[in-house]
């Protein structure tokens, strides 16, 4: 069973690292086997039953560990800004427990950029009990705003933190710093929570 655990997770590790680097539809199944040392060359199908079992699975990862670390968390405060935090600040702490250099963020980029697997990683992201009670208790403190507009600035805001998160990953590794998470997050909460509550100039249809 050990065995199976550890074969299970060098996949994983391989996939995540490989997928960061080149995308998901540039590297085969064969491809992460390889890397992550294991003889056999179907060992993703034997495994995760396939790429998007492998995809799921390491959605599932990343879910699993940002749980854990929302769990560690105080309450968040009663306000806008303190929603954003029990948003954004668990990812950043998973980000910043990683080992060095780490792919996470790219890997999270790339399938959340991705057409095909875009559907994929916002079910993941977007269907766990906090994330759904986080979302409603932001609702209710917009609520004065169109949620139209509210919808589309979070939709367009996913796409930003994604790719800066990514670019500051891929920084840390080539400069060989480190990325300072925390105060990535401290600076993501404090944006977002601006362009959330940011007043409409002209209601409409959103175009985001």
């Amino acid at each position: 069973m050990r065995r199976s655990v550890a074969a299970r997770t060098a996949l994983l590790d391989a996939a995540e690292r490989l997928f960061a680097e080149s995308g998901v539809a540039e590297i085969s199944d064969r491809k992460v086997a390889e890397v992550a040392g294991n003889t056999n060359h179907s060992a993703v199908r034997y495994y995760f039953g396939g790429r998007e079992g492998l995809l799921k699975a390491l959605m599932a990862r990343h879910v699993h560990d940002v749980a854990q670390q929302r769990e560690k968390m105080p309450p968040p405060e009663d306000s806008v800004l303190g929603d954003i935090r029990s948003l954004v600040e668990p990812s950043m702490r998973v980000l910043d427990h990683l080992p060095r250099p780490s792919w996470r963020a790219r890997f999270l980029d790339h399938v959340l950029h991705n057409p095909a697997t875009l559907p994929l990683a916002r079910e993941a992201l977007s269907t766990t009990p906090q994330a759904v009670q986080q979302r409603a208790s932001l609702a209710a403190r917009l609520r004065h705003l169109d949620p139209e507009i509210v919808a589309a600035r979070a939709r367009l805001i996913t796409r930003i933190v994604s790719t800066a998160t990514a670019e500051v990953e891929a920084r840390a590794e080539h400069d060989g710093e480190d990325p300072r998470w925390p105060r990535v997050g401290d600076f993501l909460v404090d944006a977002i929570t601006g362009m959330l509550s940011a007043p409409i100039s002209r209601p409409g249809r959103a175009e985001s």
